[in-house]
Parts: C-alpha cells; structure tokens; sequence
C-alpha cells in the first residue's frame, strides 16, 4: 500500500495497534468495508495499514479534526466493528490520537 497523501500539517492520526486471532471469521470483508466508510466520513484524510505474519498490525488513520475523529468512532457500522473486533478478531489492541504538528519523508526517484 502507498503513503497516505497528506496535506501539511496540523492534521490528526488515529494508530490502531492489534494482535489478530487465528482465523479470519469475517475480518477482511468488515476491513474492506471499514476502509470505504471511513474514506466517506467528513474530516478523513486517509490512512496506512501494514500487519506481519503473526497477526501483529498497525494502521493510521489521518484526519482534519478531534470531532471528525469523535464521530467516526461513534458511527453505527463502526460501532459494529469494534465490537466484533472485541469479541472475534482481536487477543488486543490499543488506540492512540494525537496530532501531528510536523511531518517530513523521503523517496528516491523512480
């Protein structure tokens, strides 16, 4: 997956850090899905997602603001997920929100 296209900072990441059960049990449809709804909410920037062959992932979602953050994590079909991911897909997880003040990469030409 690219990098997020970002706009200069200031704008918000929220990390999502998780440890996968075994098995699928309707996990990467309910990701798909998650991922297209969010890119539907106001305030979303995009995100970067990356999990390792022991179950252990990180995805950062950026966004304008803390509401717009707020709201996408009270939204019904979200709320769904999270609870599934409680009961289904996760051994753990831990949410980080902060905001990004200052941002700065490199790549090497193509």
């Amino acid at each position: 997956m690219p990098f997020a296209r970002l706009p200069p900072p200031p704008y918000w990441v929220v990390t999502f850090s998780s440890q996968r059960r075994d098995g699928d049990h309707g996990y990467a449809a309910m990701a798909d899905r998650m991922v297209e709804l969010a890119a539907q909410q106001p305030g979303y920037l995009g995100h970067e997602s990356a999990r390792g062959s022991d179950g252990f992932g990180i995805t950062n979602s950026y966004w304008t603001d803390a509401d717009s953050i707020r709201a996408w994590k009270r939204h019904i079909d979200h709320l769904q997920a999270q609870e599934k991911g409680r009961a289904d897909w996760y051994s753990a997880y831990a949410v980080r929100v902060g905001r990004i003040e200052r941002a700065y990469g490199m790549a090497l030409p193509e």
